[in-house]
């Protein structure tokens, strides 16, 4: 899905300039060699941003969760 039409910056740019450590706007159009335009995508591309962090803080507390468990049982 394009998010920046002025770049052509897509969902999929998004998610590996976060892979690659951006955390802010600013750092995914970097990743690119571009820079935002418009701004019109900005909102959007903030709102990617939380998603996969939040997703990524998910599965984090879900393997955390999974280890606490295992470790219990073994206790046991």
């Amino acid at each position: 899905m394009i998010v920046c039409s002025c770049n052509a910056l897509t969902h999929h740019d998004v998610e590996h300039a976060v892979e690659g450590g951006a955390s802010r706007p600013a750092e995914i159009y970097a990743a690119r060699g571009c820079r935002a335009e418009c701004g019109n995508c900005v909102p959007g591309v903030v709102c990617m941003l939380r998603e996969i962090r939040d997703a990524r803080r998910a599965v984090m507390a879900a393997a955390r969760r999974a280890v606490m468990t295992t470790e219990a049982a073994a206790c046991h």
